[in-house]
């Protein structure tokens, strides 16, 4: 550990009847212990960790110094401390942390519990779930967080647009004041009606939402409609039916749609694998433009989701500017996860390159596709082969014989009359107007078929169903690989260590670290690189280390 670097003395460090400490193992302690300031000196022509004592800037020492010549220094960079503090101010939080929400309740209650009593935000999983189903979850957070932070998800549904307008009404009625909106192509009229009831002025004259939206996307064509204010042909339309006042509506020119908003690069579910590197600096960027032409007096905090799984990742994000970070992958390998054992351990054994794009039952149609885990199931291929067909073939009889036949042995299990039989239960409950469409459109029928497949795959995984297994469906992105990867062979590596809090303390804590070695690194000191390897730690010695 020779220090090349003498000729940059930046300054002195003392700490009388205390030497430095040399060694990796001393220079890494001072690393870890991140509530305290490191200190490293030229210690007999070796770099050594100075703890304690106190430090004087300049090349040459006070005369009554007996100090070793200061060669970097990094301050304190308690976990709490990273990402955008007016973030983390206006919803009450400790850490700049979210645990994104995962459709199907997957992101469950207990793990938006566990994040929220910890210090971070959780927004449970709404999505593909029914209105009921999202009630009793809201009555059981309200008990278990009381006026601590969570939220709930509202995922864009354009072939269920009466599901949207009733979760929007359930959002409003049981006064739940925030929402992650995800999977927008555009805006629909109970979006911004929720985001504009109840908008008012304070006696200060400050604009005052109640309503709170934190929006996920990952094209910047979307991410400008956020940041600007809501379109005027709906503030109008919500005026003429009567669904927001005068007042409310004049109001809505001053503010964005979105209070804040998440970059959402490669990741799983609903994505266009774009490279974080450059979606986040591009969104922020936009922002700064758009708030700026409407004068916010709070532009909206634009934070990154996909591909955060390592603390390497996660002292990237807030490298870059993130306000703060958002995950998901690695969660729905918690023991929180609503979902099952068998997709934990499935997805605990996963690697960076077995994921892969595959059609989007929700948006089947439209062709949009998900990111899903490919390894030890055949799903993405066998809904690849529906989408194609469908594609291809106006109704399930124009399809050839050989086809038909593999759908109905292979996937479905079933003839396609049998299926239909299902379907139509299904529909009789959710939405009946899809049933008479299909009656006399045979591709629409073939489509509410096919879309049975994709929807009830997403459910044979969560509920661990043996029969079904190499049909799951399991939403993630590559970022769980590179998650793995760095958990091999610690405590993390077993699917039964890993919970929703000791995760996030794990990646916040590893950025800490990871941010004052690359600080002191950019000083000149090339530290040994077994002091700055930023393994998973238990969450009783993380705590001591930043207590």
């Amino acid at each position: 550990m020779q220090q090349k670097n003498k000729d940059i003395i930046k300054g002195w460090w003392s700490n009388p009847g205390k030497p430095p400490e040399y060694g990796s193992q001393s220079i890494k302690d001072t690393l870890l212990n991140v509530a305290v300031p490191v200190y490293i000196v030229d210690y007999n022509n070796h770099i050594a960790a100075g703890k304690g004592g106190s430090i004087y800037i300049g090349n040459k020492p006070p005369c009554s110094s007996n100090g070793y010549p200061l060669l970097a220094y990094a301050p304190s960079l308690h976990p709490e401390n990273l990402g955008n503090p007016f973030f983390k101010q206006k919803y009450g939080l400790r850490y700049a942390y979210i645990a994104g929400a995962m459709a199907n309740g997957i992101t469950s209650v207990k793990m938006v519990t566990e994040a929220g009593l910890a210090g971070f935000m959780g927004f449970f999983g709404a999505a593909g779930l029914l209105p009921e189903e999202v009630d009793s979850a809201i009555c059981s957070l309200k008990e278990n967080l009381g006026e601590k932070p969570f939220g709930f998800n509202l995922i864009h549904s354009p072939n269920d647009p009466e599901l949207e307008s009733t979760i929007i009404n359930l959002y409003l009625k049981r006064k739940i004041n925030l929402i992650s909106a995800s999977a927008y192509i555009d805006f629909t009229l109970p979006l911004i009606y929720y985001r504009l009831k109840g908008i008012h002025r304070d006696r200060d004259g400050n604009i005052v939402c109640p309503n709170r939206i934190i929006a996920k996307v990952s094209r910047t064509e979307i991410a400008g409609k956020f940041f600007s204010p809501p379109p005027s042909r709906m503030i109008a339309q919500l005026v003429e039916r009567k669904l927001i006042s005068g007042e409310e509506a004049e109001l809505a020119a001053h503010i964005p749609v979105a209070d804040d908003l998440t970059a959402e690069a490669d990741s799983g579910g609903h994505t266009d694998n774009r490279p974080a590197i450059s979606l986040l600096p591009a969104i922020i960027s936009l922002r700064d433009e758009i708030a700026g032409k409407f004068g916010y007096r709070h532009p909206p905090c634009v934070g990154l989701g996909g591909g955060i799984s390592t603390p390497y990742s996660t002292a990237a994000a807030f490298a870059m500017g993130a306000s703060y970070v958002l995950t998901g992958s690695v969660n729905q390998a918690c023991v929180e996860a609503g979902t099952s054992e068998t997709v934990r351990k499935m997805l605990a054994e996963a690697g960076q390159a077995d994921v892969t794009m595959a059609p989007a039952a929700d948006m089947f149609e439209m062709g949009v596709k998900v990111q899903v885990l490919k390894r030890g199931t055949m799903f993405p291929f066998r809904a690849a082969k529906l989408y194609d067909l469908y594609s291809r073939y106006d109704s399930f009889g124009d399809i050839p014989r050989g086809d038909r036949m593999v759908v109905e042995r292979d996937i479905l299990k079933c003839g396609f009359d049998e299926e239909w039989g299902q379907t139509k239960k299904f529909f009789e409950m959710r939405d009946p107007s899809q049933i008479e469409k299909a009656e006399n459109n045979s591709k629409h029928k073939m489509a509410l078929v096919f879309r049975s497949y994709l929807g009830r795959s997403s459910t044979w995984a969560k509920l661990g169903d043996p029969t079904r297994k190499i049909d799951y469906q399991i939403w993630c992105g590559p970022s769980i690989g590179a998650f793995n990867q760095w958990v091999k062979g610690s405590f993390l590596e077993k699917p039964e260590n890993r919970k929703t809090v000791t995760v996030a303390m794990n990646l916040l804590f590893g950025a800490s670290v990871i941010t004052r070695a690359a600080w002191i690194s950019n000083q000149g000191v090339i530290l040994p690189h077994d002091a700055i390897r930023s393994a998973p730690v238990e969450l009783v010695d993380i705590f001591k280390y930043i207590d």
